[in-house]
């Protein structure tokens, strides 16, 4: 699948347009994906697709299987007679139509969901408890979320002892006092994955196949940590012992403490990595290419002593290595991956990546700092990867221009032979479409030709970040005419 010629663009679904406040699985959705066919391209890649909690980032969910409520479409539910479009349209989702409002959305979204699930008790579809069954998973996170809204909201870490730590009296308890409630939570996956599996299904037919994207690590306060905590290195109180992130760089003096538990791998290896199989096959259903988060953390994984305010202290462990995938593949065969191999590597990443076999990562923007010696210079490249300009994680290339070093920029303007910063922009997409790597993914700020309002993260910050929505101006047909060009000259239909 990723051997061939190919390109794509990197656009997550809560930065599509529309005017409910975040990008759904409606029908920009699907122009979205007419106007990838019209210009050549065989991807749309996306952000992870569970439901956002603190901080609103796709990286930090209550569950690694469920789906986001928020991209559920209201106007599909109108056309299905689940509700009505007084439900909703006369809500104010947003000030700004380019940015996401995710403390409205909170409120407002749940107050539609609440009149929907009046409606879905009434005509329940026939193929709603098929799905429940379907979906082991749901009866955790359900329950989860219950009593999560039960706390208002705390995390699972200050429930009463006996839930926390999943006693079977309180369990049994909290399902009956939680019926209804779980019912709630089950309908909104039930709705999620059929609009989902009806947008792939589109997509695929159109010969767009779906990238999605697994963060190595899952929440602390998850349905993931509370229903399975033996997978995780975790004390007798279900409290982490040590956390995950990154260590101090030329870009953050600090470290990145991203506060997720650590993978208990002794204890993965001993049941046959079960849970990360359970994980994959999931994650095949909903993609037809997975990208996985911070792949250098299965040969070795950062760990920062819970507690910690920073991750200036911390030490390297030994991940599974090829250990875990050769079991993924005994079980899966060729998996249509790709690593996400960025970050601080070692030879012995660099020897996990050739032995697995899955196309690693190029960025554009990272090539031109110490261009001699980079390995993101396109001429350095192999077939058998990826090439972004950039990924949610960077700046668009515009802002790249105006907030990089002078002698980066300039190294850029030198290799892409322009002298304007405006210039840049085009100039470096079509470096990743003209190089060798089999596929080349770009991002829809930089077609657009956005500065930096339009970056979506910036690592190591909160508050202010996966925001950003695209206006009608994404449907200019100039933009995929100019994309479709450029696809088929460089071999990539």
């Amino acid at each position: 699948m990723l051997n061939k010629r190919a390109s794509g663009v990197l656009m997550h679904i809560s930065s599509l347009p529309g005017k409910t406040g975040i990008g759904t699985m409606g029908k920009n959705a699907y122009r979205f994906i007419d106007c990838l066919k019209k210009a050549n391209q065989k991807y749309w890649q996306i952000l992870p697709i569970c439901p956002t909690s603190y901080g609103d980032s796709p990286y930090q969910s209550f569950s690694t299987f469920a789906g986001n409520p928020y991209f559920i479409d209201l106007e599909t539910l109108v056309d299905e007679g689940f509700i009505s479009k007084a439900d909703y349209e006369n809500v104010s989702w947003c000030g700004h139509e380019n940015y996401v409002d995710y403390g409205t959305l909170y409120v407002e979204r749940h107050k539609v969901f609440e009149k929907l699930y009046a409606n879905f008790v009434k005509k329940i579809p026939s193929d709603y408890e098929a799905f429940v069954k379907e979906n082991d998973w749901l009866e955790d996170y359900s329950l989860f979320m219950s009593i999560k809204d039960a706390h208002n909201g705390a995390s699972f870490s200050e429930w009463e002892e006996e839930i926390r730590k999943r006693d079977k009296t309180a369990l049994k308890k909290w399902r009956k006092k939680c019926a209804d409630r779980m019912n709630y939570y089950k309908m909104l996956q039930y709705f999620f994955f059929k609009q989902w599996f009806q947008l792939k299904e589109y997509a695929n037919k159109n010969e767009i196949e779906i990238i999605g994207d697994i963060p190595i690590y899952v929440a602390a306060d998850s349905s993931d940590v509370w229903a399975n905590p033996d997978q995780f290195m975790l004390d007798e109180n279900f409290v982490p012992v040590e956390v995950a992130g990154c260590p101090p760089d030329a870009f953050s003096a600090d470290g990145q403490l991203w506060g997720n538990p650590v993978y208990n791998w002794e204890h993965q290896k001993k049941t046959g990595y079960t849970w990360w199989k359970k994980r994959l096959e999931k994650s095949l259903k909903i993609y037809d290419v997975i990208r996985i988060d911070h792949f250098r953390g299965f040969e070795a994984f950062y760990c920062i002593p819970f507690g910690a305010t920073t991750a200036k202290k911390g030490q390297w462990r030994k991940g599974p290595g090829m250990d875990l995938f050769n079991s993924l593949k005994k079980k899966f065969g060729d998996m249509p991956v790709i690593a996400e191999d960025l970050g601080f590597l070692t030879e012995e990443v660099h020897e996990l990546l050739r032995d697995s076999g899955f196309p690693g990562m190029k960025v554009l923007q990272f090539a031109f700092g110490n261009r001699d010696e980079s390995d993101y210079i396109p001429y350095r490249y192999i077939k058998n990867c990826i090439v972004y300009t950039g990924t949610h994680d960077n700046d668009t290339i515009l802002g790249w221009t105006k907030n990089a070093t002078e002698k980066e920029v300039e190294s850029a303007k030198e290799y892409l032979r322009v002298t304007k910063d405006e210039d840049v922009v085009k100039e470096m997409m079509i470096a990743g479409l003209s190089s060798v790597a089999n596929t080349c993914v770009l991002t829809m700020q930089d077609l657009l030709g956005l500065g930096s309002e339009a970056r979506i993260n910036t690592p190591s910050t909160v508050g202010d970040n996966w925001k950003w929505r695209a206006g009608e101006s994404m449907f200019n047909e100039e933009i995929y005419k100019w994309l479709g060009f450029y696809t088929k000259l460089y071999g990539r239909c």
